[in-house]
């Protein structure tokens, strides 16, 4: 099983960016697709993003074109630069890994069996 520790949340103003990390503890990282969630108060999780562990990405309707989804297998971390960010992005955000899925990722997570425990994004309109 991948331990995961996300960090880099914040506030900041729409328009504005930030870069999310995640890092991952465990031996299957450089071998496995891994995503990112969110979930807003009220609201169900949501996919934002995944890459696969040769570099293919998937995006979400709503970030594709802002939010870029990167790995460095070398350190075992995998990124999310938020670009162009909007009050609606505000949520906590998660890292996903522990695929047992093939191919594209299914939307709910089912797929993924570890997860982070989180980090804030806050964006002010």
């Amino acid at each position: 099983q991948v331990q995961l520790v996300e960090s880099g949340g914040g506030l900041v103003q729409a328009g504005g960016s930030l870069r999310l990390s995640c890092a991952a503890f465990g031996r299957t990282f450089s071998s496995s697709t891994m995503g990112w969630f969110r979930q807003a108060p009220g609201k169900e999780r949501e996919f934002v993003a995944a890459i696969s562990w040769s570099g293919g990405t998937y995006y979400s309707d709503s970030v594709k074109g802002r939010f870029t989804i990167s790995r460095d297998n070398a350190k075992n971390t995998m990124y999310l630069q938020m670009n162009s960010l909007k009050p609606e992005d505000t949520a906590v955000y998660y890292c996903a890994g522990g695929f047992t899925g093939w191919g594209t990722p299914r939307p709910d997570g089912a797929d993924f069996g570890s997860w982070g425990q989180g980090t804030q994004v806050t964006v002010s309109s």
